[in-house]
């Protein structure tokens, strides 16, 4: 029931934020919206306002802001014709097709403010206890584990993180001796470092962190920090998994559902963290130049500019239906994977 509520809560943050930036952007550019949907399929719910009919359907993966204007084939009153979608300046309707993605990024920072407002700033460690472990590296295949206190690297003591970094990266592609302190035994490992893309040598471990409280003003810079860094690390990432320096690793709904109930059972703020990294993960999405997302219809609008002269509508509605079915095939892939991932083999992302 918490993986449920959570869920809901979540997604319907992410969609709300997102078809809402449509929505009050094209009321701002004089748009008339026939309809706000979050999620699709047959209608659960639906709520007539002064013109606009606001619905919610059975299918949660997304949802839509009906238009006039969009569909050359919808019959529009004659008191709309000047309300249209497409009756609407390139940079218009760029905006308001832009506005669906910039509404994910400020929702992200917006979700940092709070979680720095309530939790204050990360920092750090001093000392050399592991937060955490990198999946698939070195410590993690030998049986090192978050909370272990390192105590000493081939046999020097060590106390300090500084100190214990500048020791590791010393020795790529080496084989260490590390003594931890765990339930107040001592215990040794061997392991052999591997060496980083700038040569460096690593193990996979991450430190404790700590949490300084921080004002109000503070806490909206860093929101917009970790947005636009989070921004920067997703991009370098699917640039590596396209040229083929990292592994192509896609987690679908059933994933994400999974690492909200994770993250649910570990506490509020944690879960907003998660929501926040989402928000930056849709709103990238859906910028990219794929048929049906916003980021192919700003392409098309641009083009629309470039040439002087509107795109055939049925055309364009033709290559998005195309890309919207193999999108869902993708999904169902994904999901598929998902399942077997989290279901079969007992385990979720991360582990």
């Amino acid at each position: 029931m918490t993986t449920f509520i959570a869920s809901v809560f979540v997604f319907g943050l992410l969609i709300v934020f997102h078809e809402f930036g449509h929505f009050i952007v094209a009321k701002i550019v004089g748009i008339k919206v026939y309809e706000f949907s979050l999620g699709f399929g047959p209608k659960l719910l639906d709520v007539s306002g002064e013109e606009t009919l606001y619905t919610v359907r059975l299918l949660p993966l997304g949802g839509f802001v009906r238009m006039a204007g969009m569909d050359p084939e919808e019959e529009v009153d004659e008191k709309d014709l000047n309300r249209g979608f497409n009756k609407k300046t390139v940079g218009q309707r760029i905006a308001v097709i832009f506005a669906g993605p910039f509404m994910n990024f400020l929702l992200a920072a917006l979700l940092f403010v709070v979680v720095f407002s309530l939790q204050g700033e990360p920092v750090a460690s001093s000392g050399t206890r592991i937060g955490d472990i990198n999946p698939g590296y070195p410590a993690q295949a030998v049986g090192l584990a978050a909370g272990d206190k390192i105590v000493a690297v081939d046999g020097k003591t060590v106390d300090k993180w500084a100190d214990l970094v500048t020791m590791i990266n010393e020795r790529p592609e080496q084989n260490i001796s590390v003594v931890v302190l765990r339930d107040g035994s001592e215990l040794q490992f061997a392991l052999t470092t591997v060496k980083s893309e700038d040569g460096r040598g690593l193990i996979g471990i991450y430190p404790t962190e700590e949490y300084v409280k921080i004002g109000f003003l503070q806490s909206i810079s860093l929101g917009i920090e970790w947005t636009v860094r989070f921004t920067v690390a997703i991009i370098d990432i699917v640039f590596k998994m396209i040229l083929g320096q990292a592994p192509a690793e896609l987690g679908g709904p059933v994933r994400v559902v999974s690492e909200i109930g994770n993250a649910a059972q570990l506490g509020f703020v944690i879960l907003l963290k998660l929501a926040a990294l989402l928000s930056v993960n849709l709103g990238l999405f859906n910028l990219f130049p794929i048929p049906a997302l916003d980021g192919s219809r700003i392409l098309f609008l641009v083009w629309e500019k470039i040439i002087r002269r509107p795109v055939d509508p049925a055309k364009e509605n033709f290559i998005h239906l195309i890309g919207f079915g193999l999108l869902m095939l993708l999904i169902v892939a994904v999901t598929y994977n998902d399942i077997i991932q989290v279901f079969i083999a007992g385990k979720g992302a991360g582990q």
